[in-house]
């Protein structure tokens, strides 16, 4: 009889021991963890001076983890800057009056498209982070950056090569727009 009080206590207080390591384990799943982004901080956004983005690739492959963020990075950063062209032409092309302005219009956008695509070739690889996963993939962290400098270089010396563009390009009317809209995508971050 007495084995049988032993038992029963062992059992009850095993199955209370197993309660209480279930219900820390439910109370610290339930808990949020908070995620530090690499590369968050300010001095990793875009400024008065350079477009920047970040982002982050996963692979089991280093290279391929390191291509696929430089991709994202780039896709970001296009995005970014595309956005920002788009309106500057569109307050740019509102401001000029000329004889075929849809034309103008088209031809503007053009060529400034095809300077965002050669901006991105030259893209400075600015900060990189690796991290080895629990899984044993990698993932790899970049920031990269353009010059707006650069930017504003490549669209006067493209619209300068195209004849028709050039007369009627206000250069100065032009990176006047783009400083506001510069300021303005600063202020919205």
């Amino acid at each position: 009889m007495q084995s049988k009080k032993t038992i029963l206590i062992c059992l009850a207080a095993a199955i209370g021991l197993a309660s209480c390591n279930s219900a820390k384990k439910i109370e610290q799943s339930s808990k949020s963890q908070e995620i530090i982004v690499p590369f968050s901080e300010s001095k990793y956004k875009s400024d008065k001076d350079n477009f920047r983005a970040k982002n982050s690739g996963k692979s089991p492959d280093l290279a391929t983890a390191k291509k696929i963020a430089l991709q994202n990075a780039k896709a970001e950063l296009a995005s970014n800057i595309k956005t920002l062209i788009k309106r500057v032409n569109d307050q740019y092309t509102n401001q000029i009056t000329i004889d075929n302005k849809q034309e103008f219009e088209n031809k503007f956008e053009e060529s400034t498209r095809e300077v965002v695509s050669q901006s991105l070739a030259g893209v400075k690889l600015l900060e990189e982070k690796i991290f080895r996963e629990r899984d044993g993939a990698y993932t790899y962290w970049v920031v990269i950056e353009v010059t707006k400098q650069s930017l504003l270089e490549g669209v006067n010396n493209k619209i300068s090569k195209n004849e028709r563009l050039k007369l009627e390009y206000d250069k100065k009317k032009f990176e006047e727009i783009y400083e506001r809209e510069m300021e303005k995508l600063l202020n919205e971050q």
